[in-house]
């Protein structure tokens, strides 16, 4: 199995921590680590360096060379510019249909918190004999823990037998992000799993499915193939409609074409500081605060504090705050109004505020 890291996105919630030039794939947020570079180490224990592909564009590139340098050149995909992942994810099944047409693929996103990264490569692992075997395309499913609005759900149906160890199940479908009733009937149901974003599957098939699906895309991406020249590559790609995979393929495809992995591997896609905060809870001190900072604290509770080396943080009479101090920036917000940092972003750049960004 080939591995491509997707390491090109933004992160504009967990603002002041990730920033444009320096997003959270390439921060340490859950430990000594980047993101990114906890990402590639669990590849690393089991495949070798030539194998695993990073994909993302010009601009971060070279802190990713920096941070694994390990990973060949040649291995680093570039988008041209930030279109969402069906462009970027084209791109890859483009380049990697030259050499490994028929070669199991998985798309591994570079900014998630996994607890148990031995069981998460045990699926992977055994993902690639599934794909050889049933020639479907693989996802995979965790238990939803409360009603997210940022996170695509998987409609499961039934078990399906034969697979070891593994919980796998027919797909039923695929809605990305409900609005909060709509999450909520979803996870009161039971029939519906968090979509974690590992697609597996081989660059041939995935180019079918944008014949498919997504004709547009697929017209270009062909073209991409068969460009003489870099200048044209980088034209048709700026010609891809900016839109998720999960938008334009997933939400459409078959099911007969797809088999989903329930999985529970302690997974958090880290979008926000909620979030972040609940998948590391069991870091917390007997308060419910998770600190990473030096802090004290007096009557403070189920707090999310990011502070400075040499700056102590005091807090007193507190609660479900998180508290984000950086160089430039010092954010303060309700851990349950998390998810609207990204207006503050917005608004930043709006007043032309870049250098906050």
């Amino acid at each position: 199995m080939k591995v491509i890291i997707m390491a090109g996105g933004g992160g504009t919630r967990l603002w002041p921590l990730s920033r444009e030039a320096k997003p959270k794939q390439f921060c340490k947020i859950t430990g000594d680590e980047t993101l990114f570079e906890e990402t590639v180490g669990r590849f690393l224990k089991f495949i070798p360096p030539s194998d695993i592909f990073v994909c993302l564009n010009e601009k971060l590139a070279p802190i990713a060379k920096e941070l694994v340098p390990i990973i060949p050149s040649e291995n680093y995909i570039i988008e041209p510019e930030k279109r969402d992942t069906a462009p970027a994810m084209g791109l890859a099944a483009v380049k990697l249909m030259k050499q490994f047409p028929d070669e199991p693929i998985a798309f591994i996103p570079s900014d998630h918190y996994i607890a148990d990264k031995q069981k998460f490569m045990k699926i992977i692992q055994k993902a690639d004999a599934i794909i050889r075997q049933t020639g479907k395309m693989l996802d995979i499913g965790v238990f939803p823990e409360f009603p997210s609005t940022v996170l695509g759900y998987t409609k499961i149906g039934k078990s399906v037998a034969g697979f070891d160890d593994l919980e796998i199940f027919e797909f039923m479908g695929h809605t990305e992000k409900p609005d909060f009733e709509t999450a909520k009937k979803y996870l009161d149901s039971g029939e519906f799993l968090w979509h974690a974003s590992y697609y597996m599957w081989t660059p041939r098939k995935i180019m079918e499915a944008f014949e498919k699906y997504s004709s547009a895309h697929f017209e270009l991406l062909k073209a991409i193939a068969t460009a003489s020249t870099l200048e044209q590559e980088v034209e048709a790609f700026k010609k891809l409609e900016k839109i998720s995979f999960d938008y334009a393929i997933t939400e459409k495809i078959s099911p007969a074409d797809v088999l989903i992995i329930k999985a529970d591997f302690g997974w958090s896609d880290v979008g926000a500081f909620d979030v972040l905060y609940e998948a590391q809870k069991r870091k917390a001190d007997e308060s419910g605060n998770l600190i990473f900072a030096d802090w004290e604290g007096y009557d403070t509770s189920s707090c999310l504090i990011y502070g400075l080396e040499n700056k102590k943080i005091a807090t007193i009479g507190v609660d479900d705050l998180a508290i984000i101090d950086s160089p430039d920036a010092l954010l303060v917000c309700r851990k349950s109004k998390a998810q609207e940092v990204k207006k503050i972003v917005e608004k930043l750049k709006n007043k032309n505020q870049t250098d906050y960004l």
